[in-house]
């Protein structure tokens, strides 16, 4: 069985992300097999808030060349939170 740390991997900090923050909607890093649900419960257990709603995106691994072989990197799974009216998560 899962924890909520170990479906929440990390917030997401870039410039794109941020300016959502006044709407209420935070991007997490979450592992590629949680679905929404787990998402959601995790994300009111770790920050103590109530989440409105959730979208997840996978992102595909892409083909990199390490030297002379061919490599890839792994699929990621991201998830934008949306909060309820009045919540906020500190990020500081």
């Amino acid at each position: 069985m899962y924890t909520s740390h170990d479906i929440i991997k990390a917030i997401l900090i870039t410039e794109k992300s941020t300016l959502n923050e006044p709407a209420g909607k935070y991007l997490f890093l979450v592992d590629n097999t949680a679905n929404k649900i787990q998402v959601k419960h995790a994300v009111e257990e770790i920050y103590k808030v109530k989440v409105k709603s959730v979208n997840t995106l996978v992102s595909p691994g892409k083909a990199k060349r390490v030297r002379y072989q061919l490599g890839r990197t792994p699929d990621s799974k991201k998830a934008v939170v949306t909060l309820k009216e009045g919540q906020k998560i500190e990020l500081a």
